[in-house]
């Protein structure tokens, strides 16, 4: 596995968080989304294809997970 760098990240919360328990995530960087726990922000990431977070989110969205 490879490190990724994350320096240029735009990190932003769900407006579903609450009481700080959410994770923030990044879109904005080419060809990768990065994902993180708003509650430790210089910990790990993970990193997923943009396409495999559109399924993602496109599943918990209409309840198929």
């Amino acid at each position: 596995m490879t490190k990724r760098d994350l320096s240029d990240a735009k990190w932003r919360k769900s407006s579903r968080s609450q009481q700080g328990n959410c994770v923030e995530v990044a879109t904005n960087l080419p060809g990768l989304v990065a994902v993180r726990d708003s509650k430790d922000p210089t910990g790990p990431a993970l990193v997923f294809p943009p396409g495999a977070w559109a399924a993602f989110t496109r599943a918990i969205r209409h309840g198929d997970l």
